[in-house]
């Protein structure tokens, strides 16, 4: 990918992380004392590792055209898009089992795009309260795509990167078509003592099913995410859908790859950040397509940028 395209994708993922964070901390939505300090803690952490990465891809930099891979991609980004959103609004399936069936059947059945079509299952899983059409649907599908594309040198192996470039779709989108996202709701921080177990559990699960067992990071993803889908709403009916969403977020962290997130301790620790982050981040774009994946992203970077500041630490002191 030329280089302009390049750093179009790699600032499309920090900014859309960013938006997410920063619109949480400006939600006008009552926040226990000490949870600004946690997202600058986050911000800077993520900062560190965003520009570790910027300098990591100026030094492995090779220009390449747009190709019919690339091409394939981008519109298997859309009919990912498309499927899932009417799966989850017209089929009333819901978000999380949505997606979470349209990644485990591309992941089975087409590998080759089982990435591209999962990345546009999280655009579909856009509330209909903001996108009200498929036709917004299908251009957030779109702009993903494009950004899926131009994304390929960037963070790769990071958990959460899809569904970051599915809300920076459903961002731009927003913006353009003049959609309004959702009122913001508040954090459900009396569920902390059963989200965050339920995230590092999540994650972990992922990890175990696509790495130890080889199925795959999209299969294991979608797995955890079928099962959280069916099982939590019918055992806890009052926050089952919170669990389901919650699980379905930290499988994105267990998408990581070992040389980026190596070990279940690692990826326990971010299954784990990434409920935090999902309390943090609740009032902040509500109705967009990919949150929980930015969740996720932020997440990854989050503890990727605190353990690139650990090393730099003993180094210094040692």
């Amino acid at each position: 990918m030329y280089r302009p395209a390049q750093l179009a994708g790699y600032l499309a993922l920090l900014l859309t992380a960013g938006a997410l964070l920063v619109g949480s901390v400006l939600a006008p939505a009552e926040m226990p004392s000490g949870t600004i300090g946690i997202q600058l803690g986050i911000i800077l952490t993520a900062a560190v590792a965003g520009a570790i990465e910027h300098r990591r891809e100026l030094e492995a930099f090779e220009p390449a055209a747009f190709g019919r891979t690339d091409a394939v991609d981008a519109v298997a980004v859309v009919i990912g898009a498309v499927v899932t959103y009417a799966l989850s609004v017209h089929a009333g399936v819901g978000p999380v089992l949505a997606s979470a069936l349209v990644g485990l059947a591309a992941g089975l059945a087409v590998p080759k795009v089982g990435a591209p079509v999962y990345c546009g299952s999280f655009v579909g899983m856009a509330s209909p309260a903001v996108f009200g059409s498929l036709e917004s649907v299908a251009v957030a599908g779109v702009v993903a795509g494009l950004g899926f594309v131009a994304t390929t040198e960037s963070f790769g192996g990071v958990g959460g990167k899809l569904g970051t470039l599915a809300m920076f779709g459903c961002l731009a989108t927003a913006a353009l078509l003049g959609l309004d996202f959702a009122e913001a709701g508040a954090p459900q921080w009396e569920l902390a003592h059963l989200i965050v177990p339920v995230a590092v559990a999540g994650a972990v699960a992922t990890v175990v099913l696509s790495v130890r067992l080889e199925w795959g990071a999209v299969v294991g993803s979608g797995v955890v995410g079928v099962v959280a889908g069916v099982a939590f709403p019918l055992a806890v009916p009052e926050v089952g859908a919170t669990l389901a969403a919650v699980a379905f977020c930290a499988s994105f962290v267990g998408m990581s790859s070992a040389d980026r997130l190596d070990g279940a301790l690692a990826i326990g620790i971010a299954g784990g950040l990434s409920g935090v982050v999902f309390l943090l981040v609740a009032p902040a774009f509500e109705g967009s397509g990919g949150k929980l994946g930015t969740i996720a992203f932020i997440s990854c970077i989050g503890l990727l940028g605190a353990l690139e500041l650990r090393e730099v630490a003993v180094e210094r002191f040692r």
